[in-house]
C-alpha cells in the first residue's frame, strides 16, 4: 500500500510541477532549439527524474513515508542523496525544468523554474525546517549542521572504527 501511495503522490505533485505545467508551457511559448541544446535538456531532464525516483524510493525504504506533507516519512531519511544535501528531491525538480527549458528553447519556462525555486526556498526556510526541527529535534539538527541545504557537497567520511559520525544521525530525514 505505501508503493501505491508514494506512486500517486509523485504522479500527483512533482508529476503536475515538474511535468505536466512546463510540457503545457514549453508547448505553447517553445522556440527554435539547436539540438545540442536539446540534448543538454534531455540530459538534465533524465538526471532530474532519476534524483526524484531514488528520493521517492528512499522515502518509501527509508523513511517509510511518502513525499507528500500529509503522509510524510515517519523516520529521518539521511541516506543515500540526502547525504550529499538536505533538499535533493527540490534539486530534482528544478534540474527537470531546467532540462524543459533547454528542450523547449523557452524564456516562459526559465522564470517558471526560477520562480519555482523561490518557491521551494520559502517553502523550506519557513515551513519545513522548522517543522522537521521540531519532530525530529537534535537528530535533524545535527543533520542541517553538517550537509547543505542546496548545493550538493560529498558527505564527511565515516570512521573507520565503525562508530556513527555526528553527520550520520541516526533515523531518517524527509526531503
Amino acid at each position: 500500500m505505501l508503493w501505491l501511495r508514494a506512486a500517486f503522490f509523485f504522479l500527483l505533485l512533482p508529476g503536475t510541477l515538474a511535468y505536466l505545467v512546463p510540457t503545457w508551457l514549453g508547448v505553447r511559448t517553445g522556440g527554435d532549439t539547436p539540438g545540442s541544446l536539446r540534448a543538454l535538456g534531455a540530459a538534465f531532464q533524465l538526471a532530474g527524474t532519476c534524483v526524484l525516483l531514488w528520493c521517492v524510493r528512499d522515502f518509501a525504504v527509508r523513511g517509510r513515508g511518502t513525499l507528500a506533507p500529509v503522509d510524510p516519512p515517519k523516520e529521518l531519511v539521511a541516506a543515500g542523496l540526502y547525504r550529499w544535501v538536505r533538499n535533493p528531491m527540490y534539486v530534482g525538480v528544478v534540474t527537470t525544468l531546467i532540462g524543459h527549458a533547454l528542450v523547449f528553447g523557452s524564456a516562459a519556462l526559465w522564470i517558471y523554474a526560477a520562480a519555482v525555486f523561490v518557491g521551494f526556498h520559502l517553502f523550506v526556510t519557513l515551513y519545513e525546517e522548522p517543522t522537521l526541527l521540531e519532530r525530529f529535534g537534535e537528530s535533524y539538527a545535527r543533520y542541517r549542521a553538517t550537509v547543505p541545504r542546496w548545493i550538493p557537497r560529498p558527505p564527511p567520511q565515516a570512521p573507520r572504527s565503525g562508530a556513527r559520525s555526528e553527520a550520520q544521525p541516526s533515523g531518517d530525514q524527509r526531503r
